[in-house]
Parts: C-alpha cells; sequence; structure tokens
C-alpha cells in the first residue's frame, strides 16, 4: 500500500506536524535540537532571508555543512525560497568543491567557519557564486551572512513556499566511482513517492519511530530518509556528524532508537565491534535497513542472528531517487537478493546485447521505469538522452530475477571482468571470499593479464588479531566457484575505500597495485 498522504510540499509537511505535534524533537545532533513547531519557524526566516541575500527561485543554492540540525533546516529553507539545493560533502575535495560549484551554477553556499577561507578562495573562480552564509560563532563580515541571525531574526522577505512538487528540487550529483559526477535532477514529489511506497509500508516508519542516521546526508539514501523521510512520516531522528561504530553502540545500547539505515560496512563493523561483547543489546531496535552497495548474504544473516533484529536489504541509486526494490519485514525473503520492486515501480532485466528481456535466472541488466525517476542530469542532454530510454532509466547495473521476482545485484556492465572470453562479475567472487572465516570485508578487480586480458585480483581486510593465508581464501573459492572466476592474486590491506554510500571504489584499488602490497601466501 502507497501512503500517499506523505507525498505534499515541504511547507504542507511542516505545517502538518508543527500543528499535530509541534513539541516533538524532530532532529537533533551532539550539540542542539529543533522541534516541529520550531522547525517551521526556523526554516521560514532562513528562506526570507535567502530571498533578501537575492537567492531568486529556481537558483541553485550548495550546502557545504557537516551532518547537523543545520543541514536540514536549511535543505528546507531553500525549498521554501523555491531555489534548488546542492549538497556537497563537508570532506570534499578543493576541485570537487569547484566543480559543483561551477556546473550547477550555485548562486550561494551555506557552510561553516572552517570552510569560509577555501570557499572565499573558490569564490573568484565561481562567477555566479554571490553569496555565503556561515554556520558557527564567528562575525559576519560584508557580503557573508551568519545562519544564527538568520534562523531567529524577522527578514524583510517572506518564505516563497510556491516550488512544485514536480520541479526539480535538488541536485545530488553521483558518486564519480568510474569518472566525472553527474548532477541528477530530483523533486521533492519523485523523493517522496519512495518514502510512502518503501520507508512508510515496508519498513513501517511512523511517528512512534525514533531513528539513529549515521549516514552522511549529502548522498541521496540519507537526504531520502533521513532527511525527507523524517519530515514526511513526524518521526524523531538523531543524526550522528560521521558514522563511528563505538558511538553507534553506545547509542543503540540505550534503548532509546527504533530503527538504524546504514550501508554494509556500517554492519560490519557493528559486528565486528560487539563480536566480544556480551552485553551488546540493542533493546528497543526493531528493525535495520541496508542500501548503497550489495550486502553479502552470510553478513545479512550474521547480523541478524547476533541481534535478533531484521536486516533488510534494498537496492537504489540516486537516478530513482534511492530506492528501486526492498525486502519486508513480513512474508518470504531470500538472503543476497535485494528484493521486490516497490509499488508504482517497473523493473526488467534485460540482455544487453540484445535489448530483449531476459529469462528467469539469466544475468542482465537492470532498467527501471516509474515515478521515482529523476527528469535528467544537470545541463548533461546527452547523458541524459543515454540513460533514459523510452521512459526506462538503464542502470548499468547486472541484476537476475528469481521465479517469484526476487532480483540479486550482481555487479555493474563496466566492472565486468572478461577473463580469455568469459565474463566475472566482482561481486560474486566477493559473496564466495566474505563467507571465509576472518574476512571482513573484500573487494574484486579486474587486472591486466598478456595471455587473457584481464583476471580477477582480490583485496581482503581480515579481522583484527587474525593471521589469515591467501592460498587458504583460494583454497576456499576453488570449492564454490568455477576454476575461471578464481582470483590470480590475493593482496591484504586495511580498508577498502568506499564511496560516502558505501560502493567500492575500485579505480583506486587498481591505483594501490602500482605500490609495494603484501601479496598471498
Amino acid at each position: 500500500m502507497i501512503h500517499t498522504d506523505l507525498i505534499a510540499t515541504i511547507p504542507d509537511l511542516l505545517a502538518r506536524h508543527a500543528a499535530q505535534r509541534g513539541s516533538q524533537t524532530a532532529y537533533r545532533d551532539h550539540k542542539s535540537s529543533v522541534t516541529y513547531a520550531a522547525l517551521a519557524d526556523r526554516t521560514a526566516r532562513l528562506a526570507g532571508h535567502l530571498a533578501d541575500l537575492g537567492v531568486e527561485p529556481g537558483e541553485k543554492v550548495a550546502i557545504f555543512l557537516p551532518n547537523s540540525v543545520e543541514w536540514v533546516e536549511s535543505c528546507f529553507a531553500i525549498n521554501r525560497a523555491e531555489a534548488v539545493s546542492v549538497p556537497i560533502s563537508h570532506d570534499a575535495t578543493e576541485s570537487e568543491i569547484l566543480y559543483r560549484l561551477q556546473d550547477a551554477g550555485c548562486t550561494a553556499i551555506i557552510t561553516t567557519d572552517d570552510r569560509s577561507q577555501l570557499v572565499a578562495k573558490l569564490k573568484d573562480q565561481a562567477p555566479t557564486l554571490r553569496a555565503v552564509v556561515l554556520v558557527g560563532q564567528g562575525k559576519a563580515l560584508g557580503t557573508v551572512a551568519r545562519y544564527s541571525d538568520m534562523a531567529t531574526t524577522a527578514p524583510k522577505t517572506a518564505p516563497r513556499d510556491g516550488m512544485g512538487i514536480q520541479e526539480p528540487a535538488f541536485i545530488i550529483y553521483t558518486s564519480g566511482t568510474t569518472g566525472r559526477a553527474k548532477g541528477v535532477l530530483l523533486s521533492v514529489h519523485s523523493m517522496l513517492w519512495v518514502v510512502a511506497a518503501c520507508w512508510a509500508p515496508i519498513a513501517q516508519l511512523s511517528d512512534a519511530d525514533v531513528v539513529l542516521s549515521p549516514l552522511p546526508l549529502f548522498h541521496s539514501y540519507a537526504l531520502n530518509l533521513s532527511v525527507l523521510g523524517i519530515l514526511a512520516t513526524g518521526a524523531t531522528e538523531h543524526i550522528m556528524e560521521k558514522f563511528s561504530v563505538k558511538e553507534a553502540v553506545r547509542l543503540l545500547k540505550t534503548g532509546e532508537f527504533t530503527v538504524l539505515p546504514g550501508v554494509p560496512t556500517m554492519f560490519h563493523y557493528l559486528l565486528e565491534a560487539t563480536r566480544d561483547d556480551l552485553h551488546a543489546i540493542f533493546p528497543s531496535l526493531r528493525v535495520s535497513m541496508s542500501a548503497g552497495a550489495i550486502l553479502p548474504a552470510a553478513l545479512n544473516r550474521e547480523f541478524e542472528e547476533r541481534f535478533g533484529i531484521k536486516l533488510l536489504d534494498g537496492y537504489g541509486i540516486t537516478e530513482t531517487s534511492t530506492m528501486v526494490t526492498m525486502n519486508g519485514l513480513d512474508g518470504a525473503r531470500v538472503m543476497g537478493s535485494c528484493g521486490l520492486p516497490l509499488q508504482g515501480v517497473a523493473v526488467r532485466i534485460v540482455s544487453p546485447a540484445s535489448n530483449l528481456d531476459a529469462a528467469v535466472g539469466e544475468e542482465g541488466e537492470l532498467i527501471v521505469r516509474g515515478p521515482n525517476l529523476m527528469s535528467g542530469y544537470h545541463n548533461k542532454p546527452e547523458e541524459t538522452a543515454s540513460a533514459l530510454k523510452n521512459g526506462w532509466y538503464h542502470t548499468g547495473d547486472l541484476a537476475r530475477s528469481d521465479i517469484n521476482g526476487f532480483l540479486t545485484i550482481t555487479g555493474r556492465l563496466k566492472e565486468l571482468i572478461i577473463r580469455g572470453g568469459q565474463n566475472i562479475a566482482p561481486a560474486e567472487i566477493e559473496e564466495v571470499v566474505d563467507a571465509f572465516e576472518g574476512v571482513v570485508e573484500c573487494a574484486v578487480v579486474g587486472v591486466p593479464h598478456d595471455l587473457l586480458g584481464e583476471v580477477p585480483a582480490l583485496f581482503v581486510v581480515p579481522r583484527a588479531n587474525t593471521e589469515l593465508v591467501g592460498t587458504a581464501i583460494l583454497d576456499h573459492c576453488k570449492i564454490h566457484l568455477s576454476s575461471y572466476k578464481v582470483p590470480a592474486s590475493v593482496h591484504f590491506v586495511k580498508e577498502i575505500p568506499r564511496t560516502g554510500s558505501g560502493k567500492i571504489i575500485r579505480f583506486k584499488l587498481k591505483e594501490s597495485l602500482a605500490a609495494p602490497i603484501d601479496k598471498a601466501s
């Protein structure tokens, strides 16, 4: 059942909850909190001040903040000024920040005092950037405005509150694991459709929940669930500035939190951190959700057995406003699968060679159609036309479906390793190795080979105080994989490089092979 009552404009949702639960905490972080009534008031003032600073309807405003209450308020205020939010990671490099400011054509930026000098430096190279709003305690100078003043003083201009629910409201930049990031145009309607078709009916997110969110808010997964999902359902949320496994365990032990969203690596680390802790019980936690990257079946099973909590795996991407499929709390599940398509969303698995539908169990490219699709890539008509064909978004992800319709993501088209003419999906090898005792996580990349073209190389993060032997891992692979899929080498590393949403940055692993590295014994 789709909860269509949750699909409304941001001003309408703010007014609804201010009236129904004004004194309830909406969002909090380690230093501040805001009730639903205060959220409506503060975002109205911020929106009016943004207009006073010269931000016009349809213009772009960058959110260059760490995870915080101010991040959420800024997002809603930009919408109420009828402008478009452009989230940027607070840890982004100078070139990444500049690219986004230039590509989106941002006219204003909301950031912190400690990033003010960097922004001032970049302002000369971003000619559209006119206004800077700083979060902190410093003194505002010149054209720089102070966030605290804007949130607490009356502006000259009232909030516009007129942005259409179907208009582009967010430009979310893709992870850029293989090339230059693209700005994905998403609307409030496309995002809230996912809340109404996934988080509310499937994960049963409601105003009774208290969510602990460690997700980076500049990613679409967190923007959808941890920002808009909370507002739509009237839940309460504690926002972690960054994921800390020690702090997450401490907070979950308090018994306050009922929902924990995350990415697979976070659940890995929660298991590792509590492996010898007999008191690691999370008494009120009723459900966890995983997205952003493939969740190995072994990890899913171990987490549920360890904590007695369902960990629901789903598949989503930025271009579909996050979720496309999800496993449910009730009914059958297939471990290692990312579940069934959301209501209102159509999926097909097609052969890349013929573009015809693949047979049940046969691997092909996943394509998607539904109300959650992006309107396109910002200022990239050719890339948009290539990705959106006849109403279908071509994901570039490989998948297969079982007879009951459960989907399993098997890798990326561009990540396929072709060894002597035979295709190898890295995810298939990774799932086998993840089940090997002592492996925290792993990743597989294709490396050049003089005779075979490419061969798989395996990178492994061992469990602390565990001595793994590369040949033993390869023997394990030989039992569970065809011979041509067995990795040609094993490399032990301290961590697997990932994006904030949990995707493996494979080109960094390939680059590391040029440097000295521990090989399999």
